[in-house]
């Protein structure tokens, strides 16, 4: 069988993944959830060179259009409920994943193509890319972790009418809302994201790694829980090797060497 997830080492611990199915727009299949729950919960979470992840499609016309529903057509219910339960397990191999994840969109990002793009930890988009989350025309709802990500990336009230009328959005619309960190020329975001990628591999891993673990964790917490957080972390951080490095390389004017330790 062939391949749905291309992996691309960019050395210094940044890996560009793509979803390549350009031929399907990049849909979402039984094939690549089982590849990329392989991927993400096993291979690449076991290797300790990684530093960031860049998520991108293949081709131009789109990120991801969502669930194959070339494949769903036909299914039993039974079936079906097998196969989300498989797609959540794959998106949540994504939202736990310990290393940052960009996410670069170009075309596309419709359904849970769009959840995809929301289950990175931000996004690089192209002036054409185009967001939805339309499964409610369909006789569903978004299941992917679209009612919960996207009231936290716009704001509830905007997220709402988007998911009731699953009408699509703009990468301009999506930047001005917060949902978006950079628009860029049409196939300008996946440098841009692997760039990106790079500043972020280059600081110290276990400080980049704290760091996103206590946003992750202390972001829905209350202040007191979050900060209690944060400080724990702060405080393994302060005796840890590269904390010395860190400092001994900034007196000494020159970069440092990471052990991550």
């Amino acid at each position: 069988m062939t391949k749905r997830l291309r992996v691309a080492e960019q050395g210094g611990g940044v890996v560009v993944v793509t979803l390549e199915r350009a031929q399907a727009m990049n849909a979402f299949d039984t094939a690549t959830a089982e590849e990329m729950l392989e991927l993400f919960a096993v291979t690449l979470r076991r290797r300790d060179d990684i530093r960031a992840i860049v998520l991108t499609g293949a081709g131009e016309r789109a990120f991801s259009v969502g669930a194959d529903l070339k494949e769903r057509a036909g299914m039993t219910n039974d079936a079906w409920r097998k196969q989300h339960a498989l797609f959540r397990d794959a998106f949540d191999s994504l939202w736990r994943f310990p290393w940052p994840v960009i996410a670069a969109v170009r075309g596309y990002a419709l359904g849970g193509g769009c959840e995809m793009a929301l289950a990175a930890d931000f996004i690089h988009a192209s002036e054409d890319a185009v967001f939805g989350l339309p499964e409610i025309s369909l006789g569903i709802m978004p299941g992917a972790g679209g009612t919960q990500l996207l009231p936290r990336a716009i704001g509830q009230r905007r997220a709402k009418e988007l998911i009731l009328t699953g009408e699509r959005f703009s990468a301009r619309e999506a930047y001005h809302w917060g949902m978006v960190n950079a628009v860029h020329p049409p196939g300008k975001e996946l440098t841009a994201a692997i760039a990106v990628a790079h500043r972020i591999a280059a600081n110290a891993p276990l400080s980049v790694e704290g760091a996103k673990r206590a946003m992750d964790h202390g972001f829905n917490a209350p202040l007191d829980v979050g900060l209690a957080l944060e400080v724990s972390i702060h405080q393994r951080l302060s005796s840890s090797e590269d904390r010395a490095e860190g400092v001994l390389a900034f007196h000494e004017k020159r970069r440092p060497v990471w052990k991550f330790r």
